[in-house]
Order: structure tokens, then C-alpha cells, then sequence
């Protein structure tokens, strides 16, 4: 009995495998104990409490940069796999689908995750207690694996082949511009006139610039340069610059069918659009989490709500 204690008491504890691949993923102690919501000063110690107890070195600190040893990199690939597994065995346990539980890290991007994402996953939160949603927002492309995250919500149909993807929702962005501009500009009746006109462009992730890929009616596509004065990072501030008259704008129906219905955007060129069907990506199968399965389909449930109003 003596010896089996022993040997199980250089077990590493999967708080500090956690720790460890924390501090991996996000490059730094600071960034990981901001992460897992605990001091650098935390972080530091379960780190040497887990390399005490595995009885190797795991990292190479420096003051600019931080790397794995060759030892710390199998470590690395041997507590994702546990901790992993350690995941799904709770979904199993839990009766997952009925009450998940466990932390879920989600990601979107800044305008629409901020604007529709994270609401929904407060009523998530507030319909399954015993879940955890962290969640991001970022305007660049995101390597969900990489990076550490079980989800994103995206917008637009330019999915990653190696992920899952799941429509959430049909969404289409549209043309628009206020009344008023539209009265001293004149209405754009060919994608040549916008040429003419002042368009508020929007660079989001990986989009292109002054450059709008537009359908007809659902179908073919083309590519239309554009020019204007004014050009944002931001969606929200592209909104309100055309609500101030100063030009014409591609938005989502998410934002501007109440602005549309009431009279205030009014839309131009109405057999262009561009698809900006809600997309869930994730790396695995949502038969294996019962947490991601349960997100996944309360979004659903969400969108489509939101979509009959």
C-alpha cells in the first residue's frame, strides 16, 4: 500500500496540465492568469508544482519570450489528450444533454459577437448553471484549435474545410443609405453608379479593402470596386456614419430591418446582396460534448427565434 501511494502521488494534478496549456496557448503567464481568472504569481507556482512532480523542466522563460522543452512538448500533447478525455467523461457522467457542465470557450467577431453572441450566452448561462461560457471577440481570422477555443460563431459562408460547420440562420447584407443622402446624391440604379457615390467601406477580418462581392438574386457574383471618404475597422461606426447621410453602406438584415422598416436607410440596388448566413465551427463532432451540443443547438434556437420576428 506504502509503494502504490507513492506512485500516486507523482500523478500531475489537471489544474496544472490546465495551467500548463493555458500558458502555452496564450504565449505568456500574463495572458494565461488573465485567462483562468488567477494572478501571474498563481500561474507560476503550479507550474513549478507540476515540473516538481513530473521532475523535468517544461519551459523556457526568458524576459521576451517563453517556449516548451522537448520534454515540456510531450507534456503539452499528453495533458490536451487528458484533459480531453477528462471533458468528455464528465459530459457522460452528467447527463450532459439535460444539465451540462463544464467550461466552454467561444469566440466571434467584435461587432456581431458583441452585438448578438453575447447575449445569447448569457441566457445560456442562465439556463444551464452549472456551464462556464468564456468568450472573445476579435477582428482577424482565428485558429479555434490552435488558440484553444470549442466554437465560433461566424458570419458568412467562407468556412474552414477542416472544421464542422453548422448554419445557425440565412442572413443577407444589403445595400442601403438615408433618404436624405439619396435625395442629394441621386439613386444608384447599376453597380457602375456606385462609382459615383460616397460608400462606407468596412474592413473586417480577412475582407478586402474598398472592395465589395456582391450576388444577383442569390446567384452569380461579382467584384465591385469602391471609394469613399470614410472607412472603418468597426460596423457600429460604418452604421452610424450612414445614419448621419454621408453615404451608402453594405449591412447585415440583422442590424438595419428595423431602420429599413421605419423609413430610416432605405434600400438601393435591392437585387444585390451578400450572404451573411450565422455559421457554429467547431473542431469535434458535438456527439462528443454534451456542453457544445447543448450551446450549439440553444443558439439555433435563438437565431431562428430572432429570424421570425
Amino acid at each position: 500500500m506504502k509503494t502504490d501511494h507513492t506512485v500516486r502521488e507523482q500523478f500531475p494534478l489537471p489544474q496544472d496540465l490546465n495551467v500548463l496549456v493555458t500558458v502555452v496557448l496564450k504565449g505568456s503567464f500574463v495572458a494565461a492568469a488573465s485567462t483562468l481568472g488567477q494572478s501571474p504569481a498563481y500561474v507560476s507556482k503550479r507550474i513549478g508544482i507540476l515540473e516538481q512532480t513530473l521532475g523535468c523542466r517544461l519551459l523556457h522563460r526568458t524576459t521576451r519570450s517563453l517556449g516548451l522543452t522537448r520534454e515540456g512538448e510531450i507534456v503539452f500533447e499528453g495533458a490536451q489528450l487528458l484533459l480531453s478525455d477528462l471533458d468528455e467523461l464528465v459530459d457522460t457522467l452528467s447527463s450532459a444533454r439535460q444539465q451540462p457542465r463544464g467550461q466552454l470557450h467561444v469566440c466571434s467577431s467584435f461587432g456581431f459577437g458583441r452585438a448578438h453572441v453575447a447575449p445569447m450566452l448569457a441566457a445560456l448561462a442562465q439556463r444551464y448553471p452549472q456551464l462556464e461560457a468564456r468568450f472573445e471577440v476579435f477582428d482577424r481570422v482565428v485558429d479555434i484549435v490552435g488558440e484553444g477555443f470549442d466554437l465560433e460563431i461566424r458570419v458568412g459562408d467562407d468556412l474552414p474545410e477542416q472544421h464542422i460547420c453548422k448554419q445557425l440562420v440565412h442572413n443577407r447584407r444589403v445595400l442601403c443609405a438615408t433618404p436624405g443622402y439619396l435625395a442629394e446624391h441621386g439613386v444608384p440604379t447599376s453597380l457602375d453608379d456606385l462609382r459615383q457615390h460616397h460608400c462606407l467601406t468596412l474592413k473586417e477580418r480577412n475582407s478586402i479593402q474598398g472592395s465589395w462581392q456582391l450576388d444577383r438574386d442569390g446567384e452569380s457574383s461579382v467584384t465591385i470596386k469602391v471609394t469613399g471618404p470614410l472607412s472603418s475597422n468597426s460596423g457600429e461606426i460604418v452604421l452610424q456614419w450612414a445614419l448621419l447621410g454621408r453615404g451608402i453602406m453594405l449591412r447585415s438584415l440583422w442590424d438595419i430591418q428595423h431602420l429599413l422598416d421605419s423609413g430610416e436607410l432605405q434600400q438601393v440596388l435591392p437585387e444585390y446582396g451578400q450572404s451573411a448566413n450565422v455559421w457554429a465551427v467547431y473542431p469535434q463532432r458535438l456527439a462528443t460534448s454534451g456542453r457544445l451540443r447543448a450551446c450549439v443547438e440553444f443558439m439555433a434556437e435563438q437565431f431562428q427565434a430572432l429570424s421570425l420576428r
